[in-house]
């Protein structure tokens, strides 16, 4: 899940990435509010947790959703029940897709790297890792976002500041796995994969803010363009990599359902209203709630068990996530 200018589209958690603004968003001044539109029934602090919420339960649902079926096959599902939710809120606002094969093709790799790649690697990395540490993972994406932006985005200048934010945060990640014993008990190769995860998300913004911006098309069309691509994508590669299902339980396939629907499609609108009324400041601070939510539902429902060290490097990986956003007074977000 940046802020970068240029189309945002739901991810997920980060993220899932995120408009979903992503988790790489700047920190500073955000621009003039925008005018008042149409009275919202819920006021922007409930929205702002409810939408916290959802992300943070992304990560369970996945879990759930693994007992029945294939990483590939949750992916999918999520895709199709996202894709749905974001076409019709397309049609219901009447708005024009994106036209141009240059911005189809641009597309095409975004949907690879903001969805299809990262939605299959956290599912595949918790067939052997905790939910709660998938979510922790995904909090290192802004850490990843400053770091690719030094070499695909040569304006960015970072601070030593927010160097120092980037040293903090991946300080907390070898905190969170219990480098020092041995990764705590972890499957290394599913935490690689969660963060492989939060580093495509990463590569994914730069390239969305390199390639589709100024397209003319909405932030809404634009990121439902994005997720039925990812969604055709999934349709091809899942049949060569899966079979049929034998089972469709009721547990998996509603936590399935409600990681698209919610998660990926009712998240997306819900932050697009949040970054629109209040700013991508706000919008993007979502981002901080998601592994506490992750963790405690991990812990609370799915009886994960929680070492001190988890905790606390995931206090260390935001606070140095936090300080990789800060930029000085005045710079433009």
């Amino acid at each position: 899940m940046k802020t970068s200018a240029g189309p945002r589209t739901a991810v997920g958690p980060s993220a899932e990435p995120l408009v979903q603004v992503s988790a790489a968003a700047t920190a500073g001044p955000d621009p003039a509010p925008p005018p008042r539109g149409p009275r919202r029934l819920l006021d922007w602090r409930v929205r702002f947790a409810a939408l916290g919420l959802v992300w943070g339960f992304s990560f369970l649902f996945m879990k759930v959703g693994n007992e029945a079926f294939a990483p590939l096959q949750v992916t999918l599902g999520r895709m199709v029940f996202g894709t749905a939710v974001l076409a019709a809120a397309v049609a219901v606002k009447r708005e024009r897709l994106p036209r141009g094969r240059r911005t189809w093709m641009h597309l095409f790799v975004a949907a690879v790297l903001l969805n299809s790649l990262p939605f299959t690697l956290f599912a595949t990395a918790e067939q052997s890792i905790p939910s709660m540490l998938a979510g922790i993972c995904n909090a290192a994406t802004p850490l990843f976002s400053m770091l690719v932006s030094l070499v695909a985005l040569s304006e960015d200048r970072p601070s030593r500041e927010r160097f120092a934010g980037v040293g903090l945060g991946f300080a907390g990640v070898l905190t969170v796995l219990g480098a020092w014993q041995g990764f705590s008990g972890q499957d290394p190769k599913g935490t690689l994969m969660a963060l492989a995860a939060a580093l495509s998300y990463a590569v994914g913004w730069a390239y969305v803010r390199r390639t589709l911006s100024g397209t003319g098309a909405s932030h809404l069309a634009m990121s439902a363009s994005q997720l039925a691509v990812g969604t055709l994508q999934l349709l091809v590669v899942t049949p060569l990599f899966t079979s049929m299902p034998s089972s469709f339980p009721a547990r998996p396939v509603l936590s399935v359902l409600a990681l698209g629907a919610l998660g990926t499609g009712a998240a997306f609108l819900v932050q697009y209203g949040l970054v629109a009324e209040k700013g991508p400041t706000i919008g993007s601070m979502v981002t901080y709630l998601i592994p506490i939510v992750a963790t405690a539902a991990g812990v609370l429902l799915l009886g994960e068990s929680l070492s001190w060290n988890e905790p606390v490097g995931a206090a260390v990986i935001l606070v140095g996530a936090a300080l990789t956003q800060r930029r000085p007074k005045g710079t433009r977000a």
